[in-house]
Parts: C-alpha cells; structure tokens; sequence
C-alpha cells in the first residue's frame, strides 16, 4: 500500500500535489497523444508536463507491435497488448515499483492515459488514479511545469500479480454474441458506430447487438468526469434491463474504450470487462458478423 488511503479510480490535482509534497512513494505518468499524428504526444511532454512525470508513449510502451503470434501480445488489433511480463519490464526499467502510487494523465479527456490505469491493475497493481480533468487542470491551478528529459530513475523491479481486470479474446466475444451473458459496449463516435464513416479501419460498421457510449460523455464541459450519481444515471439508461456485470467494452483499438469502464466503476456499477482487441480485431476477419445503422 502506498498510503492508508490509496488512490484507485480518480485524483484531483490538489490531492495530487498534497501526495507529491508527501513521503508516499509516488510516480507520475503522461500519457498525451495523437493517433494521427504520433509526433505530437512526445512533443508535448516535451514541451510541458508535471515534474518527474515519465512519458508512458502509446506505441512503444503501452502497446505491442508485429504478428501476435511472434510477438505474443496479449491481445489483436491496431493497438495489441504487450504480454504482462514485458509490460512489467518497461516498468522496471522507468523505476516503478509494487510499492508505489501511479498516477497518470494525458491532455485528451482520458483517452490514452485510461489505457496505463487499466493496464497497471491487470498487472495486479490496484493503486494507480486517472488525474481528474488532466494537464489542463493542472495548469488551471498553476501546478509546478518542466520540460525536456526527465533524470532517469534507478532501475527498479515491478512483481506480477493475479489480474485486477478482465481481458475478453475476440473468439470469447464471438461465441457469446447475442446471449444474455454478454452486453457489448461500444466507445466509438455515434457516426464509427453507425458506419457512415470508417477514418481508420477497413470495414465500417460495429459488432451486432452492441451499445454505443462515445467515452468522451463521460466528461462535463469542464473535462472533468461527471460525478457518480451522473454517470450512474446515464449508464442505467444505457444498460436499460441489462446486468451491468455482462458489459464488455471495446472501441477501435481498446484504447477510448477504457474511460468506459473508469466510469463505470466511478458510478458503483462494478469493474466491466475489456475487449482490447476492439472493432480493429473483429473487422480483420471476413466471417464475422457487422452491423451498421
């Protein structure tokens, strides 16, 4: 534990500064990025971001890349998981350790540092927040700014423990489709999902039966999260009937689909399954059923 009270879901920038300004062992990751423009998210750290955080960068460290099948990513799709243990290697090397606090942030509205939160409790680690509204508001409160490289920490050792989360295959998601057991949520803009336009994939449309919740509805106009009573609501209209422990989420690649989930579990709706492998996996083979509309 790094603290009596951890920080598990979300963190404000106040509590965030109180913690760095503590003995609690701590480490700061950003996660800003730009899908269509990978030069702009190491740009940005460069150009600005919280003392001492690492760069956490989307492709090289938070993704795998190659053939699955010799790689042994964890999952498919544009943005595949690294195995555990390779995760658990990079974080060694930018000297995480078991013991400590992870906070992670990016200037996207969640949308690429949700992915090191999910990641780090499916590595077994519980204590790692979202900072709630991001670099922004940590600029809006006048919070401490660097730039350039960070000293390099001291090599550390991070120990794999049992998965927190649920990783769901693409062959799992298939042989339950349509049964009550499963409820896909879909985090991909209104028009992705209806397949009117397809900016990245190759085949338009989404999985049948799913929900769409575009992730960034998560957040108020102030980029901060709605609060749990909120999210809750909207949710339960969402799921209608449906058992909030059936949901499984997904997105393009499983990255947007992961403020899903945060949410979720903001809203007391439980911690819902991940499929990472998303619409990127599932439209990459022919047979598999798409809807659009």
């Amino acid at each position: 534990m790094t603290s009596s009270n951890p920080f598990t879901t979300l963190i404000s920038v106040t509590q965030l500064q109180t913690l760095l300004q503590s003995d609690s062992p701590t480490m700061v990751f950003d996660c800003s990025c730009d899908l269509m423009q990978p030069e702009t998210g190491p740009a940005q750290y460069q150009d600005a971001h919280i003392p001492g955080a690492i760069y956490a960068h989307l492709d090289n460290a938070l993704s795998s890349k190659g053939d699955r099948r010799i790689t042994g990513s964890a999952s498919g799709g544009r943005h595949p998981l690294p195995a555990r243990e390779v995760f658990a290697a990079w974080l060694g090397r930018v000297g995480f350790t078991n013991g400590m606090q992870a906070v992670v942030y990016d200037r996207q509205g969640a949308n690429y540092c949700g992915r090191l939160w999910w990641m780090l409790k499916w590595l077994g680690h519980e204590n790692v927040a979202v900072l709630d509204g991001g670099f922004q508001a940590w600029q809006a409160i006048g919070g401490a700014v660097a730039s350039g490289d960070e000293v390099a920490r001291p090599a550390a050792s991070f120990e794999l423990g049992e998965p927190l989360v649920q990783l769901v295959e693409v062959d799992t998601v298939a042989s339950r489709l349509g049964k009550p057991g499963q409820q896909i949520v879909d985090a991909r803009g209104a028009a992705r999902f209806r397949g009117e336009v397809e900016p990245i994939d190759p085949v338009a449309g989404h999985i049948p039966g799913a929900l769409n919740r575009p992730f960034n509805l998560n957040l108020g106009p102030d980029g901060h999260f709605k609060d749990a009573a909120t999210l809750r609501a909207e949710f339960t209209a969402l799921l209608g009937q449906r058992d909030p422990a059936t949901v499984v989420h997904h997105c393009g690649s499983g990255v947007s689909a992961v403020p899903n989930i945060l949410a979720m579990e903001i809203a007391g709706l439980g911690r819902t399954a991940l499929f990472a492998g998303s619409w990127s996996e599932w439209c990459n083979d022919a047979s598999r059923p798409v809807a659009r509309g």
